[in-house]
């Protein structure tokens, strides 16, 4: 491929930084003000290893980010339009970027800042990407319709269906499996198998568009989240995967459309809990079993928080499309408590 970089703008004053000025010195509950990450909207976050989350946002860039020590790690520039998802590969360097230039780029943080591998195909913009337990593939939907199997390797398109109506919001491969989870703007949940690429589920459909969707580390759940105005939708449903089709709990509360739902890793002895953001600025936190909201936090002034990564037990990342990115600690115990401790 050829080179396809630019040079990035940086907003050094909208943030305040604190780093130089003695980190160890700020009082527990002032968030920490770090260099931006993005020099607009963020769209999507994750993480790559204990203390790095990598993040794409509408101005084109991948942006790898040390949320630990407060600064900018590197920097990826080829797509030529917004970034849409990014996924990694537990325990590698390897990237994979979503765009609304309608590619998926791999890119191998050890291998310098240009992209591996290209994956072409898609004729709308790509907003579903995962990648396959064992590394070997990639799964992509779009707006276009239709949904995509990548051989990483060679770049190969292995598999493509197309189905009317069916505009991906996002993918989910299931843990260990042949599975991959998928919503779409039909207000239905499709699981596929990679082996066949064909449909082996759908979900009943719900009363709005769903927007995200994770899958549980063990495999037997599967949640999803609606779009929706003024509390009507806006809610995450919790579904059982052993038993298609089977809804456990919704949790409602969310006042306009939530955006991302994932399952949070949990102390030992702490209920099982999930985490959903909202267009409503408001991150929260509930009891996966009960649906009882265990805390809420809001944000101001952020815009709509549009993604959530978790980076271990206590942390957690938010993405918003006016204040950047946003770590958020999170205290279990008997009554759980959320607070934003740095923004970037």
């Amino acid at each position: 491929m050829g080179k396809l970089q630019s040079k990035i703008r940086r907003r050094s004053d909208l943030y305040r930084t604190n780093r130089d000025e003695g980190a160890e010195n700020v009082p527990v509950n002032q968030v920490l003000q770090y260099d931006p990450a993005h020099t607009d909207a963020i769209n999507c976050v994750t993480t790559i290893s204990s203390d790095l989350c990598v993040s794409g946002g509408s101005d084109q860039a991948v942006v790898v980010y040390n949320w630990r020590a407060g600064h900018l790690h590197q920097s990826l520039q080829a797509h030529t339009k917004e970034v849409t998802k990014v996924k990694c590969v537990p325990g590698t360097s390897l990237i994979f970027s979503a765009s609304r230039d309608k590619t998926v780029l791999m890119w191998d943080l050890s291998s310098g800042d240009e992209p591996l591998q290209e994956f072409c195909g898609h004729e709308l913009v790509v907003n579903g990407l995962d990648v396959s337990p064992d590394a070997s593939q990639i799964c992509t939907g779009s707006r276009d319709n239709s949904m995509c199997l990548w051989d990483i390797e060679s770049g190969e398109c292995l598999q493509r269906k197309t189905i009317s109506r069916n505009l991906v919001t996002h993918v989910c491969w299931v843990p260990g499996g042949t599975s991959i989870a998928q919503t779409s703007e039909d207000k239905t949940i499709k699981v596929w198998d990679s082996r066949s690429w064909q449909i082996c589920n759908t979900f009943p459909a719900k009363q709005h568009i769903q927007t995200h969707c994770a899958v549980s580390s063990n495999s037997h759940y599967l949640l999803s989240s609606s779009n929706g105005f003024g509390g009507q939708g806006c809610e995450a449903t919790l579904w059982d995967l052993r038993q298609p089709g089977c809804k456990v709990v919704e949790y409602r509360g969310h006042l306009q459309t939530t955006a991302c739902c994932t399952f949070l890793p949990c102390s030992q002895g702490a209920p099982p809990m999930v985490a959903t953001s909202s267009h409503d600025c408001s991150v929260k936190v509930w009891d996966q079993n009960t649906a009882a909201c265990l805390c809420t936090l809001t944000l101001g002034g952020s815009g709509p928080l549009v993604s959530l990564a978790s980076c271990d037990v206590t942390g957690l990342l938010c993405a918003s499309f006016n204040t950047g990115l946003h770590l958020l600690t999170l205290s279990q115990g008997a009554e759980p408590h959320l607070r934003e401790t740095a923004r970037f």
